[in-house]
């Protein structure tokens, strides 16, 4: 397995490097935004290791910039940085990002962590171009969502949790759930984060009138259906 490993700071980024090339895996270290992209063009990476503060621009930028081209929409990216606060870290995983971890950090963890994004479940990879429940339309290659022909614009991680929900209509996920299918698991963040962006996807399903098709089922976790009620 290929890691790429984008970390301006050069002990952190060789350090990370040679922990992953211990554990069996092939490394290729960049420090910036444009060799990362170098990088992503000359070969074709299982993963991805991203700090957000780089010299010529931001990581969370980077994988936003990842996520708009089919070719590196499926491939796995862990955020790792020095910024831990929550909202920091909902920004990350908004972006695109799989999993967050914080500097300074476990090299034992950061380990296991790459290897249980390139471990998912494959009852949650891409399974058929279209989706569609009631109104709702998903498009897999496109990262699209319409309600009818319109279309709704919605973050990475929301339209992962939106699949999720779709391809298995009618199904209750608790919140564990929900975070081991579309963070990664061993991603640990709390319950409140699905929570935040269940609400989120609510609202921007409101105007169009489908915002009840996602349920709150009490005391186990959410699910969609064509309606509810």
């Amino acid at each position: 397995m290929n890691i790429l490993v984008v970390e301006d700071d050069r002990d952190i980024r060789e350090l990370v490097c040679q922990s992953l090339a211990q554990n069996d895996f092939q490394t290729v270290g960049v420090r910036d935004v444009q060799e990362a992209k170098q990088s992503l063009a000359d070969s074709s990476p299982d993963c991805l290791v991203v700090d957000w503060m780089l010299p010529d621009g931001s990581g969370v930028d980077f994988i936003r910039w990842m996520r708009r081209h089919d070719q590196y929409q499926q491939i796995p990216v862990l955020m790792l940085t020095a910024r831990a606060q929550e909202s920091d870290m909902i920004t990350g995983l908004d972006s695109g990002a799989d999993d967050y971890l914080t500097k300074p950090m476990s090299l034992r963890e950061l380990n296991a962590r790459v290897k249980a994004l390139l471990r998912r479940p494959a009852a949650y990879q891409e399974q058929q171009d279209t989706l569609q429940v009631g109104q709702l339309r998903l498009n897999s290659r496109t990262h699209e969502i319409f309600v009818g022909e319109v279309p709704v614009e919605v973050t990475g991680t929301e339209f992962k949790l939106l699949k999720l929900l779709m391809e298995n209509s009618g199904k209750v996920f608790s919140r564990e759930q929900i975070l081991d299918a579309v963070w990664g698991m061993n991603a640990y963040l709390g319950d409140r984060t699905v929570d935040v962006h269940i609400l989120r996807l609510r609202k921007l399903l409101k105007p169009h009138d489908v915002d009840d098709m996602i349920a709150t089922v009490r005391g186990t976790g959410y699910r969609l259906s064509p309606k509810n009620g």
